[in-house]
């Protein structure tokens, strides 16, 4: 499994909105499957994004890396245009670097 999850803090992960888990199939709420597409995880293609609490309680969900590459470049505009620090440098936001990173390794 990927350690990118290590260098996901939890406020970056908040910011990548992950499905209800109710909504999930079976699969892809044991993540065998990615939450947002039909691909099926390996240990080396998974991303671990941390463990979650829902109202069913606790789940881990993972995802492949170009849906989370996606989710990250979709969540760095948003919050670039909201966060002062990023418009001038976002190498200033932890939030900003770490989904930087996140678009610079996943996306495809």
């Amino acid at each position: 499994m990927s350690s990118i999850t290590q260098e996901i803090p939890p406020e970056v992960l908040a910011l990548l909105p992950l499905p209800d888990v109710g909504t999930l199939a079976p699969d892809q709420a044991r993540g065998a499957v990615c939450l947002w597409c039909p691909e099926r995880l390996t240990a080396e293609t998974a991303v671990d994004l941390g463990e979650q609490a829902g109202d069913d309680g606790r789940w881990w969900p993972r995802a492949c890396g170009p849906c989370v590459g996606r989710r990250a470049h979709r969540a760095l505009h948003s919050h670039v245009a909201l966060c002062e620090p990023c418009v001038d440098n976002v190498g200033q936001c932890q939030a900003g670097l770490t989904l930087t990173r996140l678009v610079r390794k996943y996306r495809r």
